[in-house]
């Protein structure tokens, strides 16, 4: 078997051409203009190429969007003075606060100074409150992302075994909650794997579709795969490597070349999840400039 590869690059270019069009008509209908403000704190090289690519992906849909730059000594109140600026600001319908941030910031207190109605990362404690119940507006763009390449690719979850190895707050939990929910394009029986799961080849070879947030290089291997799994790859992962100009390459969580042969479909690093969730950051920030004028989500 020879897996099938879910281009993230070509579906998020759909839906960045359906926001395009819901951009324009928000113009139209009511001379407004979607606006993302991103709070890059301190100079770490990755979330400066991330943030720029945000910036560049809302250009292209025709928001407006600004990058806050801050020292990367900044202080709690410093950090918390700009997000309640933006709180305020007319111009932004969409705030996300760039992570990780410098080790003397305190993330939560920041993430919990959003305005929830401004949150298109998803991850004020109300927002994650609302996913839970199933009533999200804005589910956070990586698992966002997941649902979209799975269902636009005709592997509805419904009723299928997902297993998800890793339970981080921006990836792992809110896509074991949004699979869970009695609602089109969830309805799966979730498992959640982490660090201290035992046996986890034993509960991966038992998922009709496998989501990879591990954060480590090809952990997950051939013999971790059902023949015919879906394997969902959300791991960028830098791996020395002297014949390549920059000095590194990037792998996934996933042994790409064993594990492709094994499953039906699988997501390629690069080009796989990471384009699909700058579309749906752009998806939040459209949603949120609707809820502004049209009052609260469900």
């Amino acid at each position: 078997m020879t897996a099938k590869i879910l281009d993230g690059k070509a579906l998020a270019e759909e839906i960045r051409g359906e926001v395009a069009t819901g951009v324009a008509e928000m113009q139209q209908k009511h001379s407004v203009t979607p606006g993302l403000a991103a709070v890059l704190v301190g100079d770490d090289p990755a979330s400066a190429i991330y943030v720029r690519n945000k910036r560049r992906a809302c250009e292209e849909v025709g928001m407006v969007s600004d990058t806050f730059l801050m020292p990367a000594d900044s202080t709690n109140e410093q950090v918390l003075a700009r997000v309640q600026a933006l709180n305020k600001d007319p111009r932004f319908h969409g705030i996300l606060v760039q992570l990780p941030m410098p080790p003397q910031i305190d993330e939560r207190l920041i993430i919990e100074s959003l305005d929830p109605t401004k949150d298109v990362d998803g991850l004020h404690p109300f927002n994650v409150g609302k996913l839970a119940q199933g009533r999200a507006d804005f589910v956070p763009g990586t698992p966002a992302g997941i649902q979209q390449i799975l269902l636009r690719n005709g592997h509805d979850p419904a009723g299928a075994n997902v297993v998800v190895c890793g339970r981080s707050d921006i990836v792992g939990k809110p896509m074991a909650l949004l699979l869970m929910q009695r609602a089109d394009g969830a309805n799966a029986t979730v498992t959640v794997c982490h660090t201290r799961t035992k046996n986890l080849a034993e509960i991966t070879r038992q998922a009709d579709i496998l989501v990879a947030a591990i954060g480590l290089p090809s952990t997950i291997t051939a013999d971790m795969v059902k023949e015919g799994a879906v394997v969902i790859d959300v791991g960028i992962n830098r791996v020395d490597d002297a014949s390549q100009k920059r000095g590194y390459r990037l792998e996934g969580d996933v042994d790409f070349d064993a594990v492709s042969k094994k499953a039906s479909a699988i997501t390629p690093v690069p080009g796989g999840v990471g384009p699909m969730t700058i579309a749906m950051l752009l998806v939040n920030t459209l949603t949120a400039t609707r809820l502004s004028i049209h009052g609260c989500g469900s």
